[in-house]
């Protein structure tokens, strides 16, 4: 899917025979590829992207404006305490949302506020955003760091 490695699969082959004449090791591994790729465009498969989970620690006055900007990165708001005159804000966000956070956060808070980001698992990649997704991953592939 998009190019990416396929992972947690099982496969059982119910059925196949050997021929003298038209069977090779090259013969079966053009049929495995082909009744796996088959097998793959029926099965539907997903794209799972990682989840962090975030705590923002940032001043009283730009809760609003942390916020608004957690959701515009897809962010699910969890909680929110009180520290002082900080205010701890708990999210679940996806990780590629979070990779140039920090620029984001100093601006938004006058260099006031941090965060730490912990895995929490996989979720399915939102179905509007797959298209976009897999032309990132062709442009990576082709493109040399």
């Amino acid at each position: 899917l998009a190019g990416f490695p396929v992972v947690d699969i099982r496969v059982t082959v119910y059925d196949g025979s050997h021929h003298p004449v038209d069977s090779s090791e090259m013969a079966f591994k053009v049929a495995a590829s082909m009744g796996l790729k088959k097998a793959m465009e029926e099965a539907h498969p997903t794209l799972l992207e990682p989840m962090m989970e975030a705590e923002v620690s940032i001043p009283d006055e730009v809760v609003g404006t942390v916020i608004g900007d957690l959701n515009s990165r897809r962010g699910r708001i969890q909680g929110m305490a009180a520290k002082g005159h900080h205010q701890i804000v708990k999210a679940i966000v996806p990780l590629a949302e979070m990779l140039k956070y920090a620029p984001s956060l100093t601006s938004m808070t006058a260099g006031k506020g941090s965060y730490s980001l912990s895995f929490l698992g996989y979720e399915e990649v939102p179905r509007e955003l797959l298209g976009r997704v897999a032309e990132e991953h062709k442009k990576e592939m082709v493109s040399p760091v």
